[in-house]
C-alpha cells in the first residue's frame, strides 16, 4: 500500500522536543521527512543545533510502529473530516506565516477561506468587551466589507466572536485560529458560530492534532499564527496584559502592521491599546477608513499617491529609492543602502522627504515600502 505523503511529517511532530524549527532544519538537511526518519544516529548528531537529547528522542520515537500508526490515524481523521494537512512547502500554506522563524511545521485547515488571501486583517481584543468595544468591532468589520478583506481571529469569547460574527453578516470570509485539535471546539458557546463560518466560506486553522485540549499554554502559541498570517493586527480593547497584547507584540516583532483604537484614560480595557499607541507599536485608528488608509488600501489613498507621483519631480537620490522599493513589497534600510549606493545620512534624508510627500511609508523594524 502506498505511503501517504504526509505520514512521516506528521509523525515528526509527535517526537518530544523536536519542535518546528528543528523539524524544519532536519527536513532541509535530509530532503524529506522519510529520510529524517531513516537517518543514522551519527548523521543526526552531525546536524548543528539538534543535539543529543532530540536525536535520542527521535531514535526512541521511531522504534516500533506506534508513532507511524498515530500519524496514520491522524491522516485518516483528517481525510474523514475534510481537513487539509499543510506543510510549509505547500502552496496553500500561509505564505506570510511561512516567513516567520517560528512558523508551525504543519497546519491543519478546514474550510474554503484562502489562507493566502490578498488582504488578511486580524481583529482581536478582550474577552469581556464593553458595549462600546462591541460597537467598534462591528463597525470596523462592517466598514471593511468592500475592501476585499479576510478577517482573522481566535474564535474566543468577546471581541474575537464579534469579529467573526460581523464578518458573516457583512459577507466577508473569516478564519478562526484554534488552540486545540479540530476534533473539538472551545468554547462550547461558539460551536454554532464556527459551523456557520464554515458554511459561509470561512475556515478553521490549528497546528494541533486531534485530541489536543485547550490548555492555557496553547493560547499564546496559537497567537503567533494569528499575528504571523495577517497583514495587520487590530486591537480593540485590551488591558496591558493578556492574549491580545501578546499577539500585538508578536505582530510587531514580525514587522507587521499593528493598529489600535484609543480609549479613555483610567479604563483598564483601554490601557493596553493606549500603551501600544504611546510606544508607537500601533497606529491610532478610529475606524475602517483609518485602517485602510494606514495600509494603503483605500481608494482615496491610492488616488492621492498616484497624484503625488505624477506631480512630483524626483531628485536622482529619490528616484533611486523609489526604483529600489518597486522591486519588493517592503525593503529593509540596509538593503536600500546596498541597492541605491547612497550613504546612510543621504538615504535617511531622502526617505524622510519621500515620506513627507506621501510616496514612501515606514514600517516597523526599519523597513520601508511605497505608499
Amino acid at each position: 500500500m502506498q505511503t501517504h505523503p504526509r505520514l512521516y511529517e506528521v509523525a515528526l511532530t509527535f517526537i518530544p522536543q523536536i519542535g518546528d524549527k528543528n523539524a524544519r532544519t532536519l527536513l532541509n538537511h535530509f530532503g524529506s521527512a522519510k529520510a529524517v526518519w531513516e537517518a543514522s544516529r551519527k548523521d543526526l548528531l552531525a546536524i548543528e543545533g539538534v543535539g543529543p537529547t532530540r536525536v535520542h528522542n527521535l531514535i526512541e520515537g521511531r522504534t516500533g510502529s506506534a508513532l507511524l500508526q498515530r500519524a496514520a490515524d491522524e491522516i485518516a481523521f483528517a481525510e474523514k473530516h475534510d481537513i487539509r494537512i499543510l506543510a510549509q512547502q505547500d502552496g496553500d500554506y500561509p505564505a506570510r506565516l511561512r516567513a516567520c522563524d517560528d512558523a508551525p511545521f504543519l497546519l491543519y485547515a478546514k474550510g474554503e477561506a484562502k489562507l493566502n488571501a490578498d488582504r488578511l486583517v486580524a481583529v482581536i481584543g478582550t474577552r469581556k468587551p464593553s458595549d462600546y468595544g462591541v460597537q467598534l468591532a462591528e463597525e470596523l468589520v462592517a466598514g471593511l466589507k468592500d475592501a476585499g478583506v479576510t478577517v482573522v481571529s481566535g474564535l474566543a469569547h468577546g471581541v474575537d466572536a464579534v469579529a467573526h460574527r460581523q464578518s458573516i453578516t457583512s459577507g466577508l470570509p473569516t478564519i478562526g485560529v484554534l488552540a486545540h485539535g479540530l476534533d473539538r471546539l472551545y468554547p462550547d458557546r461558539n460551536k454554532a458560530l464556527a459551523k456557520e463560518m464554515l458554511l459561509k466560506g470561512g475556515a478553521l486553522v490549528t497546528e494541533f492534532p486531534q485530541g489536543t485540549i485547550p490548555d492555557k499554554e496553547n493560547f499564546p502559541v496559537r497567537n503567533r499564527i494569528v499575528a504571523g498570517m495577517s497583514d495587520v493586527t487590530v486591537v480593540i480593547e485590551s488591558d496591558v496584559k493578556g492574549g491580545s497584547m501578546i499577539t500585538a507584540y508578536l505582530a510587531h516583532g514580525y514587522n507587521r502592521e499593528v493598529a489600535a483604537f484609543p480609549g479613555r484614560v483610567g479604563d483598564s480595557r483601554a490601557a493596553g491599546c493606549n500603551r501600544l499607541i504611546r510606544r508607537t507599536i500601533a497606529a491610532l485608528i478610529t475606524g475602517a477608513e483609518d485602517l485602510l488608509d494606514t495600509m494603503g488600501w483605500s481608494r482615496q489613498h491610492a488616488q492621492k499617491v498616484v497624484q503625488n507621483r505624477l506631480l512630483l519631480t524626483f531628485s536622482e537620490a529619490e528616484q533611486k529609492v523609489v526604483d529600489a522599493l518597486q522591486q519588493k513589497e517592503k525593503t529593509h534600510a540596509d538593503d536600500l543602502l546596498l541597492a541605491t549606493r547612497l550613504d546612510a545620512s543621504q538615504l535617511a534624508a531622502t526617505l524622510l522627504q519621500l515620506e513627507m510627500n506621501g510616496v514612501v511609508r515606514s514600517l516597523p523594524g526599519k523597513n520601508y515600502r511605497l505608499a
